[in-house]
Parts: structure tokens; C-alpha cells; sequence
């Protein structure tokens, strides 16, 4: 399909800079898949929408401050150099996104952090061993493992989206707002976002209420942010994320399936890992690797009755997806009905329902 038929015009107002506080009380716009009017409501009234024996499934990967900003010096000039993580492909080495990449060659060294002292201080140097096309590099640590870690850690940044980057600098509220409450798996560069509207207090009022949850593990990539460049989405490929499903969480999911309770994946990151591993009879295998999927309209379900979202970027491959979920000219008059109703957008932004499409 042409990228282009996934474009409309969103206000620069519409875009959320913070979260709503508390997290549970952003709006929700239901999307019904029969056709009916658009609801309005709240997360915090999810319960409301679901029946005892449905299963919410979250994501618990957990985002680490991937951002790293530094500088790499060649004959005695030194340059500024920004490195997203992207991808974790060994103990000691990331797969990242350069910028400026031009200024980069493979075999330099990128000095990250504030000083050259020990790296748990404030410093962390790194190898660029691989160059590849559009700003991707792959970078070797001098840390590895735990301590590669603490490093991160300590000279990181939050990775901000860029349509928040662009207008403010991350601070220490993001640290917090940037992460799900129920996130124990560290790995994410970018936070599975329909996730932030959960509260303790929410998640026992659904469990309250005979709605089970589920979690599996997908760190969402870096690739994330990136636009579509391409005219066509058949020319379009998806960077790699790594995922779990353990076969405890397939059975139970099979489980709930059985006896007709409805799959309900919290977020977009949850759903492209239960369709990855949910096998054409529609049993969820259990499930560990990369996964690349690219869900366009036309793409059979397979796995996931209802989709919890945020709103999505115009030409991106997640407003792509709920397209293909709930229907191509459905999600265009959802957007059209958010924007002329003042939903929030994007990360920090409000949330949505919405019902598989029976077409």
C-alpha cells in the first residue's frame, strides 16, 4: 500500500509533553468494531470493557537510559557524537544509531560520559567496529555485562521520543514517567507507552474483577522512531526486537482462548509478540528471538481480540497496524474524532480501545 494513504494532519497542540497525573486518569476512546459511535472514557474505567475471564497482556520490558552523548577526536579534532541503543547483540556490544554518522569511521573510538576516570564515574569508551547504512553502527564496550550496565546507567540518558526531545530536554520526572509500573525486564530503549496508564491500584481493581493478566518481554528498539522513507510499504523494512513468551504464558493464553475469553494486549509491543508467535492455527507457541513483523491491513490475526493503544504518528508503522486491526478507514475517523475532541498524542498522550475487525 502507499505510505501516503496512512498521513493525516495532527496540531503540534495535540502532541503530549507530560503524562496525565495519575497515570489512570488519561482519557480512552473505545472503537467499537461494529461500526458504532465513538465512546469516550477513561483508563481508569477499563474494567468496565472487558468480563471476567479475559486476559490482559503486558509488556514488561523495562528502559534503560540508552541516550549516550560523547565525542570522538582524530587528529587532535574533536567531534560531538550522539549514540541511541538499539539493540543488545552481546555482552559487551550494542547495536546503535550514530549522529552525525558522517563523522564516523569504523575502528574509532567514541569517548561517552563527562571525564576520562573510571567509568563508573562518569566516562565510557567504546569501539565502533561495524558502519552500516543509515546512521547504524555497532559499538564494543570496554565494560561488559554488570558493569557495562552501571555504565549506561550512569552516563545515560532517558531516549525521549523526538517530537518530545524536539521541544523539551528529558529531566528526572521522565525517569520515573518513562516507565511502566510493573517493568522488571531491563533492555528497552523506548517505553511500551500504552503501558504508562497502569496503576497499582488499577491492576488490582481488574484482577478484582476475574481479568486476568499476563506478561511477556519485548525490548522495544530504537527503530521505533524512526519514519517510513519509503513510498510503498512493501519496500519497508522493520528493525529486529528481541522477545520472549515463555511456555507458561503460551499455555495460559491458550487457556484463556479455550474457553472463550479474549486475548487483550496492552500496547502495540505485546501484540506484534503474541502475532509472532501464534502459529497459523492460532496457538501461541512459546517464543525467544527476534522478531521483525510488519502488520499491514490485510494481515489475519491470529493471536489478539483487543488492542489497548496510544495514538500513533501519521506514515508510521504503528498507525499502520491499528489499521490493519480495526479497520483502514475506522482508525482514519478515530483520528479525525481524537484530534476534533482534543485527545492527547503520542507517548505521553491519552489512550485507546479497540476491537478486531471482522473484515
Amino acid at each position: 500500500m502507499r505510505v501516503d494513504l496512512f498521513d493525516f494532519d495532527l496540531p503540534e497542540e495535540s502532541i503530549a509533553l507530560r503524562p496525565a497525573e495519575p497515570r489512570d486518569s488519561a482519557r480512552l476512546l473505545l472503537v467499537r468494531a461494529d461500526g458504532s459511535e465513538f465512546e469516550d472514557s477513561s483508563v481508569r474505567n477499563l474494567g468496565d470493557f472487558l468480563k471476567a475471564g479475559d486476559a490482559l497482556v503486558f509488556n514488561d520490558t523495562k528502559v534503560i537510559p540508552a541516550q549516550l552523548e560523547g565525542f570522538r577526536e582524530r587528529e587532535g579534532v574533536k567531534a560531538q557524537i550522539g549514540a541511541t541503543l538499539h539493540m543488545r547483540t552481546g555482552p559487551d556490544r550494542w547495536k546503535v544509531f550514530l549522529r552525525p554518522a558522517k563523522r564516523i569511521k569504523a575502528g574509532e573510538r567514541i569517548d561517552f560520559g563527562h571525564g576520562n576516570n573510571a567509568c563508573l564515574l562518569g566516562s565510557l569508551q567504546a569501539t565502533v567496529t561495524e558502519k552500516g547504512d543509515a546512521g547504524e553502527a555497532l559499538l564494543v564496550f570496554d565494560f561488559s555485562g554488570a558493569d557495562l550496565d552501571q555504565a549506561i546507567a550512569a552516563v545515560g540518558h532517558i531516549p525521549l521520543p523526538p517530537y518530545i526531545a524536539s521541544k523539551r530536554a528529558d529531566d528526572v520526572r521522565d525517569r520515573e514517567d518513562y516507565q511502566t509500573v510493573y517493568a522488571r525486564e531491563e533492555g528497552a530503549v523506548a517505553a511500551p507507552t500504552a503501558g504508562l496508564h497502569f496503576t497499582p491500584e488499577l491492576l488490582d481493581d481488574l484482577k478484582k474483577c476475574g481479568i486476568e493478566e499476563h506478561f511477556v518481554t519485548l525490548h522495544v528498539g530504537a527503530g521505533t522512531f524512526l519514519p517510513v522513507k519509503v513510498d510503498d510499504t512493501a519496500d519497508h523494512k522493520m528493525h529486529a526486537e528481541i522477545g520472549t513468551v515463555d511456555q507458561r504464558t503460551a499455555d495460559a493464553l491458550n487457556a484463556v482462548k479455550a474457553r472463550g475469553g479474549r486475548i487483550v494486549s496492552v500496547g502495540t509491543t505485546s501484540l506484534r509478540l503474541l502475532e509472532s508467535a501464534t502459529g497459523e492455527d492460532g496457538v501461541i507457541k512459546p517464543w525467544s528471538g527476534p522478531t521483525d513483523i510488519f502488520i499491514t491491513p490485510g494481515y489475519r490475526f491470529r493471536a489478539v481480540d483487543m488492542l489497548m493503544t496510544n495514538f500513533h504518528l501519521p506514515r508510521s508503522t504503528l498507525f499502520m497496524l491499528v489499521s490493519a486491526f480495526s479497520g483502514f478507514e475506522r482508525m482514519h475517523a478515530a483520528y479525525e474524532y481524537a484530534i476534533k475532541n482534543n485527545y492527547r498524542f503520542y507517548s505521553y498522550g491519552d489512550a485507546s480501545l479497540l476491537w478486531r475487525s471482522a473484515s
